[in-house]
């Protein structure tokens, strides 16, 4: 039986030329975030289960990738008759970044009270795959522990929108909410607390599945058509208002609800933060964001974008889950950049550009030439910062010319034995054809100009 060649379903190989688009992105990511303060973290691809359950609801909960005891203890599990799930595993992969984070601030007691950082890793969900949508995928994520300011919020929004800016990409929104007002607005709908839960659920697939698809899932989890009715008409922003028109809607909508007042306000006063930011001209109040994660604690934020379906990034704020961990409360709040659908949206609008990819130049060498006098011209020129591949065999001249055309190197540089004698190199352009014999420094400072 032949072994498939194919890597596990939602996971992917990367070559090459898209690595080179990958890391080009991460580069810009990280230089954005360092200018903001920002200092990298990692943690383990592997987390105990203990930390990872409970954080992400049922949903997400179901969507964890557990890994199997090992050896005698799983022997010793599967031999029992009434052996459970958590019986078979008591470690998982990485379901984000966020949650690990707060595993490390309550486990570094010496980090700053202020803590800004940045973490781009891989995680993993045991997902159904789509367009855009892995099991093996990168997250991008900003964090400020230690404060409860809106500067941070703001902090972070600005930041990732200065991402997508540097990126050339300019046709996005970040969707503002605030997990209490939802809260409220349910509250207000009719909706009685145990249901709330199920509510956010169906609520953040708005955008997926619209108002019907929210409706027949509420129904078939026992809210009402009327419970439903009202709170889609609350929860969806009418025509041709403004920022400050919406916002008013909401607290006129509210009114005499302390707790939906002071949600407001802090959208407001948020708004006003960012107008002073990258992220100005690009934010818009929406009270049907949910953002599915259970930890959001205050305002919470999403990337949305009419060149892609679904969102390019999220977050808010989670004031209490360091704190499941620490046994005190640190605020704390975090915006991920959805990265790989960042770069579908970015390779499918072009903004790409050229991005090299292998040596700039093949070395091309006759049999008659040492292949110490080879490394050597390589050497020389790999030390003036020339990306340098040697063909490490001889046949005839015209099939490496031919290597070097098909892995688009720009560059040949052709040595004989009268070349390797006096320490020249026939230095060729293969789009121009131009052709011209100098000596390493001079062709690495030729190549250098492009």
């Amino acid at each position: 039986m032949a072994i498939s060649t194919k890597p596990p379903s939602g996971m992917r190989d990367f070559l090459p030329a898209e690595l080179v688009r990958r890391r080009f992105v991460v580069n810009t990511i990280q230089q954005t975030y360092e200018k903001y303060g920002f200092v990298p973290v990692e943690t383990p691809s592997i987390e105990n289960l203990s930390t990872l359950l409970g954080k992400y609801g049922d949903e997400g909960d179901q969507l964890l990738f557990r890994i199997l005891h090992r050896r005698d203890k799983l022997v010793r599990a599967l031999e029992n008759p009434e052996v459970s799930e958590k019986d078979l595993a008591d470690l998982g992969l990485r379901y984000d970044l966020t949650v690990p984070l707060a595993r490390l601030i309550a486990n570094n007691p010496e980090l700053p009270k202020f803590f800004k950082r940045y973490q781009i890793q891989p995680v993993w969900r045991a997902d159904r795959p789509g367009r855009g949508r892995f099991r093996e995928f990168w997250q991008c994520d900003v964090d400020i522990t230690g404060s409860k300011s809106l500067i941070a919020e703001a902090e972070v929004c600005s930041a990732v929108a200065e991402v997508l800016l540097n990126l050339g990409f300019s046709n996005f929104e970040i969707h503002l909410n605030h997990r209490q007002l939802l809260k409220c607005l349910i509250k207000a709908a009719g909706i009685e607390l145990e249901n709330e839960a199920i509510t956010l659920v169906a609520v953040d697939k708005l955008d997926k599945i619209g108002a019907e698809g929210v409706e027949k899932e509420l129904e078939q989890r026992g809210i009402s058509a009327a419970q439903t009715t009202a709170l889609l008409k609350l929860i969806q922003r009418p025509c041709g208002i403004d920022e400050t028109g919406e916002l008013l809607r909401l607290k006129n909508a509210l009114a005499g609800n302390d707790e939906a007042v002071a949600a407001i306000t802090q959208l407001t006063e948020l708004c006003l933060l960012l107008n002073n930011s990258k992220a100005a001209g690009h934010y818009s109040i929406d009270a049907s964001l949910a953002r599915g994660l259970g930890y959001y604690t205050g305002p919470i934020f999403e990337i949305r974008s009419s060149d892609f379906s679904g969102s390019l990034g999220g977050g808010g704020r989670y004031d209490g889950l360091i704190g499941m961990f620490k046994g005190s409360e640190i605020p704390a709040v975090g915006f991920s950049i959805g990265f790989e659908r960042l770069l579908l949206v970015l390779e499918e609008k072009g903004l790409f550009g050229t991005l090299a990819c292998g040596p700039d130049v093949v070395i091309c060498h006759f049999d008659d030439v040492a292949d110490a006098a080879v490394l050597e011209a390589a050497s020389n020129l790999r030390e003036h910062g020339v990306k340098v591949e040697i063909y490490p065999e001889t046949p005839k001249l015209g099939k490496q010319i031919a290597y070097a055309e098909s892995i688009g190197a720009a560059w040949v540089a052709i040595m004989g034995a009268s070349e390797a004698a006096e320490k020249l190199l026939s230095l060729k352009n293969l789009t121009s054809g131009e052709q011209q014999q100098l000596n390493y420094k001079e062709a690495a400072e030729r190549i250098n100009r492009r």
